[in-house]
């Protein structure tokens, strides 16, 4: 390696990943909702062979890593991922020099409505749509977006979770009182629907939007809406000291107002991260327990406009377990 002096804190935002291999490092691509073109895949590999070991690892957060770059490697490598940086349409400063930052990490995104046919949305052109939002962005934020309630990207160990919601349309001059809906939404959601007079209601303040009665009626009596509905849930974490589950703040939101108020967020850490953490990548959910949850609520609803038939909830109560207080 001769004597290559590297600064690691640079490192590590132009996304590479610090090694416990002296002399090695691994390369970050970034995947805004976890979908990369075949022919940007094949670049990874190529550069996996000749830079790397010849291995790849898919990250928790749909991401991938090429371990076992030499540190003098790093600028071919970045001027190797240029084309992948391009196809993939990420926000750059510099062509040709990486990654602009890596705080914001990957924006995952379950496959949602291209593929699954519980999803309410296309998932991924939602968290594509938010990573142009977002990125570059040195602040440590995790943002994730899942289909339905089901929540199978587990949304709700991230700062900003994105659960899909539909509100359910009834057509009852082709409901033939079968009860699927009924039976399915009794086993597989919430409960909501009931028979009355041989017709269906749907109790509106317990149906979370999943859609399980559309997907199950066999006479499309039950259709989605044609307005596309969000479940933000706020603040979930892993981590040493507090780990916490995610919990509610908007029902029946919009895809414009989450944008905003996740955008809105980032002014907030700006105002309010402790100067003194380290490199700066104070957790925001940390930020909001110095702060309180109404300075924060004050931040992120900054211009927001909420549909009419949005729920908001007042104030948020986190739980989890305090590995920090005996």
């Amino acid at each position: 390696m001769g004597n290559l002096d590297i600064h690691m804190g640079k490192l590590k935002k132009n996304a590479f990943r610090y090694s416990k291999i002296r002399g090695e490092t691994a390369s970050r691509i970034r995947i805004p909702g976890g979908v990369i073109d075949a022919e940007s895949l094949g670049k990874v590999v190529a550069i996996a062979e000749k830079y790397g070991k010849g291995v790849i690892d898919i990250t928790n957060r749909q991401g991938i890593e090429i371990p076992g770059i030499r540190l003098e490697d790093m600028e071919k490598v970045n001027k190797e991922i240029q084309s992948i940086i391009e196809a993939l349409e990420i926000n750059q400063k510099e062509p040709g020099m990486g990654y602009p930052s890596s705080g914001t990490r990957n924006i995952q995104a379950c496959p949602g409505a291209r593929l699954c046919p519980f999803g309410c949305y296309d998932t991924t052109a939602f968290a594509q749509r938010m990573e142009k939002t977002v990125y570059p962005n040195d602040r440590h934020v995790k943002i994730a977006f899942t289909g339905c309630s089901n929540d199978c990207a587990k949304v709700r160990m991230a700062d900003f979770g994105i659960i899909g919601m539909t509100e359910p349309q009834y057509d009852p001059d082709r409901c033939v009182g079968c009860e699927q809906c009924i039976n399915f939404c009794r086993r597989r959601s919430v409960g909501a629907l009931s028979l009355v007079n041989g017709k269906v209601v749907r109790d509106t303040a317990k149906c979370v939007g999943c859609g399980v009665c559309v997907a199950y009626c066999p006479t499309r009596a039950w259709t989605r809406s044609r307005e596309h509905y969000f479940r933000l849930v706020l603040l979930g974490r892993t981590g040493k000291r507090n780990p916490r589950l995610a919990e509610d703040f908007i029902k029946w939101c919009d895809e414009e107002s989450i944008l905003k108020i996740v955008k809105n967020a980032y002014a907030f850490i700006e105002e309010y991260i402790d100067p003194n953490a380290v490199e700066h990548k104070e957790h925001v959910g940390y930020i909001v327990d110095r702060t309180g949850f109404e300075e924060f609520k004050k931040y992120i609803m900054e211009g927001v406009k909420l549909p009419e038939m949005a729920e908001v909830t007042d104030r948020i109560y986190w739980g989890g377990k305090h590995y920090d207080r005996f």
